[in-house]
């Protein structure tokens, strides 16, 4: 009996145990997200979602921060006074020379970007932004002294070019003419930007003459096309440079001496318009004397100590890497750049010497600003000057500075008054001018004339 009683617990307690664990089971199935019934917790997350969601929009509207604001609008009314400088270096010296342009002097507003066909000679390029041109054309093996294939490289990545340009005030077209892609592309390239009315400036080098006559032709004829599409075109002969070189120059140092011609043009049109200095120009005077200017040239004079101002600019209106004189030049603009001990006598002997031998209607405009990057009492004086109608004729051949009627030891003016009218000198003023000069003249080179003129020539 008592035997048959435990059983009987044992069983009841068993079926007890059995319904708690079937409870506990049904008790766990609702635990699944979808069949879970709502609490208090998560209704207000809800509620607490729509009202975030709500006031979302009110909060975008504001701005996040005061000081913030009031930077980001600084910063963009000051890109919106910059004028935007785009310089295009094409071909392998093209990417050499704004290589070294931007190792040397990075300026506000100024942008380099290289283009070139090779991709090797690309990759070498120290700028931010390249562009490969003639991909499935050459396969990125360059253009092999072939402007044809320089030319249609260009053409086949021409919208990728337009993007480029956009934005840009002024550009600066820069390559070494002789080879196929500059010789090729660049002129494409300053047809692009001058038919989106950028101000479109070429800066070009010719071969040596140890390069053959074959590199200096096709020179001579991308030269003929590229002055139909820029507004301004300055050409550097490189045989120039062993006018400044003597036998121990390295081969980087001479090319360098090319470098701060084509850097200072570039930083004088820069630092004029954008950077505030004691006589300021815009970009409309820059327009007014670079606008379908034609055949330019450039010259860059820096210089310290006594006479200064007498040595800096004739430094700059003497440059042996100047093709040709600027004697009856239709546009000038020159920028004088110092210290704060710059003085206003010196800026107008330096405007009084570099308007003697001007057109009588010629157009001048000058500015003047403080420049940190020069060392301590040096003086820089850039021309740039524009508008001549005969820049290849046989009198202006041969010539390697600015001015041919100024002798070399000629004193500086400092109180003389010098008159742009050509004045009648003695005849023992005139023999001696002319001994001067008959013994500056240098030999006539064929190399120093064009092909077309060297041809009739002969």
């Amino acid at each position: 009996m008592i035997t048959k009683k435990k059983t009987v617990a044992k069983t009841k307690k068993t079926k007890r145990i059995a319904q708690m664990r079937s409870v506990r089971v049904r008790k766990q199935k609702p635990r699944v997200a979808s069949k879970r019934p709502k609490s208090r917790m998560t209704s207000q997350r809800k509620v607490l979602k729509k009202k975030i969601a709500a006031r979302a929009p009110r909060r975008q509207a504001r701005p996040v921060s005061r000081r913030k604001q009031t930077r980001i609008n600084r910063t963009q009314s000051s890109m919106q006074g910059i004028t935007q400088v785009k310089v295009i270096g094409i071909g392998g010296a093209g990417g050499n020379i704004i290589s070294r342009m931007r190792e040397k002097n990075r300026m506000r507003g100024v942008e380099y970007i290289a283009v070139n066909t090779d991709a090797q000679d690309l990759d070498q390029v120290s700028v931010h932004r390249k562009i490969y041109i003639g991909r499935a054309l050459t396969k990125g093996l360059g253009a092999g002294m072939n402007p044809d294939i320089g030319r249609q490289a260009a053409e086949e990545n021409r919208s990728e070019i337009g993007e480029m340009l956009d934005g840009a005030d002024i550009v600066f077209v820069v390559g070494g003419f002789g080879g196929g892609t500059a010789s090729g592309a660049a002129p494409i390239v300053a047809e692009i930007a001058k038919q989106k009315g950028i101000l479109t400036i070429g800066i070009v080098t010719k071969p040596f003459e140890f390069e053959g006559s074959r590199r200096m032709n096709i020179a001579q004829e991308a030269l003929d096309r590229m002055r139909e599409h820029v507004d301004a075109l300055v050409v550097i002969p490189n045989d120039r440079i062993f006018a400044l070189i003597n036998k121990d120059t390295p081969i980087i140092r001479a090319f360098m001496y090319i470098d701060d011609i084509l850097n200072h043009g570039v930083q004088a049109i820069g630092d004029l318009i954008n950077i505030p200095g004691i006589i300021n120009i815009d970009f409309a005077d820059i327009k007014t004397i670079l606008q379908d200017a034609g055949p330019s040239l450039i010259g860059v004079g820096i210089a310290s100590g006594q006479d200064r101002a007498a040595k800096a600019v004739d430094e700059a209106i003497h440059s042996p890497l100047l093709e040709t004189s600027i004697e009856g030049a239709k546009g000038i603009l020159f920028s004088v750049a110092g210290g704060r001990d710059m003085k206003m006598v010196e800026i107008n002997d330096i405007a009084k010497v570099i308007a003697a031998n001007l057109d009588s209607n010629a157009k001048v405009i000058f500015g003047a600003y403080y420049d940190r990057n020069l060392k301590d009492k040096q003086l820089k004086v850039t021309v740039i000057a524009t508008g001549f109608s005969n820049l290849f004729s046989s009198d202006r051949l041969g010539t390697q500075h600015l001015f041919t009627k100024r002798r070399a030891n000629v004193p500086f003016p400092v109180s003389k008054t010098i008159h742009v009218e050509k004045q009648e000198k003695s005849s023992s003023t005139n023999e001696e001018d002319a001994s001067v000069v008959e013994s500056q003249e240098p030999k006539t080179d064929p190399w120093d004339i064009p092909a077309f003129l060297r041809k009739k020539k002969k």
